[in-house]
């Protein structure tokens, strides 16, 4: 639930595999996109996908490129570490309910209304989200479908699935990763409550001597009980969440030599008191979850007005990274032999390097019209020309002339396919066309 983030046919389709490039100079020529791969359809005035009509406006950002992922599913293949850790979750989850396969095209009340994200909070933007129209969005979180497992009368359940989110290039940011969600709630019974505590900690006891914990986090002002809640029940509601959090990291991170986790607290509009769970990887602190009590109102939506409960949302990307050793994220799509047959359902296997294709490295400067800019809107554009031909967008200048006032920008593309290799030629022919669609798209002075 928190955030620390698929056929149509027609004759003569015009077919875009998720490897391949695509030009949107191409697409710009033309009334209408389709794939018969992936079901979706371009048109002038709307967007079509399985059949679905959605109306065009000033909202509408949604790419053929990000389009073309709404079919793969990896949490739903079983070979793939990102479905692996899935599987082992839900395993140590046991008795939950799991919802595997719930549609990524949500409304925006589902997305952000629904979990009393304020209308002005930056994470509604356009720069940072897949609009099919002002109404309609490519879910930006799992959390988007937490009233419908609140309505399911399970409760306790899991979600799981492909979530979008425009973002930076490089080897650890992809437009489409996934994400898990659990809730739990309980009667509103300080004894209730702290009697199934005690059940669930006995039943999984936390046996790991690998882990270094630190959790020094109190219920605070600054981070609060909420006002309808009482102490004596948010206090062993909390305790079952830490309890449940814990005990999963040190299922999943049982093999890992001196792994350090730590809990912090933060902030989340849909709970209160909230935390975020950090591990420490190759020298830094990692965000791997966020979690907290689920706020009151979010449970009276559901009709739940005497119950209480917690809530979990994770990415499993970053924990397939860390648990598998896979260093950039663009493997988990690839279909490369060499990646797929290296995992086995059920087990957590380190990635085995093999060679890397070469890299064929480009750069693109320009003067800016205007002192303003927008990095992830310029990183859509490349991926909307390159496709996952783009390993890494690195700015390598920044300069404003001191007379003229003038901001110019220079960055790095790094192209390397995940598959095969690519030649120079191809990579030029894409470059003109990144170059074509950013002056186009910017209004920018090319260099």
């Amino acid at each position: 639930m928190l955030v620390s983030a698929s056929l149509l046919r027609r004759t003569h389709p015009v077919v875009c595999r998720s490897s391949a490039p695509v030009s949107l100079l191409y697409l710009a020529r033309r009334q209408w996109y389709s794939s018969s791969t992936t079901g979706f359809e371009f048109k002038d005035k709307e967007v079509v996908v399985d059949g679905v009509k959605y109306p065009k406006d000033e909202w509408t950002n949604v790419t053929p490129t990000v389009l073309s992922k709404l079919d793969r599913k990896l949490h739903l293949q079983p070979r793939n570490p990102i479905c692996i850790i899935r599987h082992l979750i839900e395993s140590h989850f046991n008795g939950y309910k799991c919802f595997n396969n719930l549609s990524p095209i949500v409304t925006t009340q589902q997305n952000f209304d629904d979990l009393l994200i304020p209308a002005d909070h930056p994470s509604r933007t356009k720069s940072d989200n897949y609009y099919f129209n002002k109404d309609t969005v490519l879910r930006a979180h799992t959390s988007a479908h937490q009233l419908e497992g609140l309505r399911s009368g399970a409760d306790k359940f899991l979600i799981s699935g492909d979530v979008y989110r425009r973002d930076e290039i490089d080897a650890s940011h992809f437009p489409v990763f996934h994400q898990m969600e659990g809730l739990v709630y309980f009667d509103n019974d300080p004894a209730k409550i702290a009697a199934q505590v005690q059940a669930d900690i006995e039943s999984n006891a936390l046996n790991s001597n690998n882990i270094k914990l630190v959790d020094d986090t109190v219920i605070k002002p600054s981070n609060p009980i909420q006002e309808r809640h009482m102490e004596e029940t948010v206090k062993p509601v909390a305790a079952h969440l830490k309890h449940s959090i814990n005990s999963m990291i040190r299922t999943l991170f049982a093999d890992e030599p001196n792994l350090e986790v730590r809990w912090i607290d933060a902030y989340f509009p849909f709970t209160s008191p909230s935390w975020e769970v950090e591990i420490y990887y190759k020298g830094e602190w990692l965000e791997v979850l966020g979690c907290g009590v689920v706020q009151q109102a979010l449970m009276d939506k559901a009709g739940l007005h005497n119950k209480i409960g917690w809530a979990f949302g994770m990415g499993l990307e970053r924990l397939a990274m860390v648990l598998f050793g896979i260093p950039d994220i663009r493997l988990f799509w690839s279909q490369d032999e060499r990646f797929v047959n290296q995992f086995t359902p059920g087990q957590i296997q380190k990635f085995q390097p093999f060679s890397k294709y070469p890299p064929c490295i480009k750069d693109i400067s320009f003067w800016l019209p205007e002192n303003t800019w927008n990095e992830n809107n310029f990183c859509e554009v490349i991926r909307g020309v390159a496709g996952d031909l783009v390993e890494n967008v690195k700015i390598i200048d920044d300069f404003t002339h001191p007379k003229t006032k003038r901001r110019s920008l220079c960055y790095r593309i790094l192209y390397r396919s995940m598959d095969r290799s690519v030649t120079n030629e191809e990579i030029n022919e894409i470059q003109e066309n990144v170059r074509t669609s950013v002056q186009k798209e910017f209004s920018v002075e090319l260099r």
